[in-house]
């Protein structure tokens, strides 16, 4: 089970941390992931990390304002929000799974368990 936390109403180029808090004794298996979306559009990608620290995957759009780590001995994910722009509000969804290869972590079809959402509203 994971559980997310952290979201909330930020102005325009302020932080947030997000938190995706998991059960059980296998998280540190499974690759960790962060999607996020809008009502009536796409499901998107957002950040991933491998179930070895160390090894992120982040989309072009959050690339030098995101980043994500992980605590596998917290059984934690967390996703650090910089310079936040309007365009990234969302509900944002951690999730967990065993992508096949690099490109997999993009794909939201690569993660089995998945938490509900963290609403995150960027004023302008």
């Amino acid at each position: 089970q994971l559980q997310a936390s952290g979201g909330g109403l930020v102005q325009t180029g302020g932080s947030l941390t997000l938190s995706c808090a998991a059960s059980g004794r296998t998280f540190s298996t499974y690759a960790a992931g962060w999607f996020r979306q809008l009502p009536g559009k796409e499901r998107e990608f957002v950040a991933a990390a491998r179930a070895s620290v160390g090894v992120a995957f982040l989309s072009d759009s959050v690339k030098g304002r995101f980043s994500i780590t992980r605590d596998n001995s917290d059984n934690t994910v967390y996703l650090q929000m910089n310079k936040l722009k309007p365009e990234d509000t969302a509900i944002y969804y951690c999730a967990a799974g065993n992508p096949s290869g690099p490109n997999q972590y993009y794909s939201g079809n690569s993660y089995y368990y998945w938490g509900k959402g963290t609403q995150v509203t960027v004023s302008s």
